[in-house]
């Protein structure tokens, strides 16, 4: 067995895996796997396709697939040499107008001409007489003043009082707004981004939605080593929640197919055909600076 196939074959064999599954997540014939692990590339078709199934492979069971390809280079053909093709510049032949064809050009030409001359003087026209139309209005002098007035309110003691309309002077409270949630990069710990989960105090959810495919999806608490909330390979449309109580340490196989938001908010990874690992950490009371700027938890990224 080659050193190639040895790494894949452990790593089929930490996330529990067979090579029926990864037959069926790849799309690749059982028979082309096998002779992957064993360094057999002579029953694949060709050097094409030898780095085609490493790379299908290695995001299967989650690993690097460009990281894969240049740490075995020396097991993996290189990719052919793609010979571009000058392209050919094929003339077309010169058209032949006729007599007859000049001729309706000439008339074409004449009627749009004509057609425009005639719209512009249309609009003109219309313009002129909308404006004479439209005289100015006279003011109805007939209405009494006192008609429009509103009649006083007496009090009690029959004493005429100001309007009922009239504006009170006492304060009107605002009403409170909700702190929107803001998702910041905080600090790489080991092969994580840590994310800061803001704001403080305010409970958060977690929605990890699968699109597009089958990924592998990996949930925890605290670190890659924390309690299991979900670890399987997601089928496509597959949508898990979560309360970002503490830390939740998440890890998916194919990156351009999972998409994780907190409270609604999409949460950057990369958004590529590989492993991604991240790290959510709500803040605590004391994790926003006066200026209200978001640091990042200093008891996590010892603890992680």
């Amino acid at each position: 067995m080659s050193d190639l196939g040895e790494l894949l074959r452990k790593a089929r064999d930490q996330r529990g895996l067979t090579l029926d599954d990864i037959q069926e997540t790849t799309k690749i014939r059982k028979r082309y796997l096998e002779a992957i692990e064993s360094g057999d590339h002579t029953v694949l078709p060709g050097p094409f396709y030898v780095r085609a199934f490493v790379k299908n492979y290695s995001e299967a069971v989650g690993l690097d697939p460009d990281e894969v390809l240049r740490l075995y280079q020396h097991e993996v053909p290189a990719a052919p040499v793609e010979q571009i093709a000058e392209p050919m510049v094929v003339r077309s032949p010169r058209r032949v107008k006729s007599q007859s064809s000049e001729r309706l050009g000439k008339i074409g030409f004449n009627v749009m001409m004509w057609s425009f001359l005639i719209l512009i003087v249309v609009v003109i026209w219309v313009y002129v007489i909308n404006k004479d139309s439209d005289g100015p209005k006279q003011v109805d002098n007939s209405t009494d003043i006192t008609d429009a007035s509103e009649s006083p309110v007496k009090n009690e003691d029959g004493v005429a009082g100001g309007s009922t309309n009239a504006p009170t002077n006492e304060p009107v409270a605002p009403t409170p707004t909700e702190a929107p949630t803001t998702v910041v990069f905080g600090s790489k710990v080991g092969k994580a981004d840590q994310y800061d989960i803001g704001p403080a105090g305010k409970p958060h959810k977690v929605e990890v939605k699968v699109t597009g495919g089958r990924s592998w999806l990996e949930v925890r608490t605290e670190s890659n080593k924390g309690e299991k909330l979900y670890s399987k390979n997601a089928e496509d449309g597959t949508t898990e929640s979560f309360d970002l109580n503490g830390v939740i340490y998440i890890n998916v196989g194919r990156a351009d197919l999972i998409e994780i938001k907190v409270d609604g908010v999409l949460v950057p990874d990369g958004d590529r055909a590989t492993s991604k690992k991240v790290l959510l950490q709500p803040l605590s009371g004391g994790s926003e600076t006066p200026e209200g700027t978001i640091t990042p938890s200093n008891e996590t990224n010892q603890s992680q």
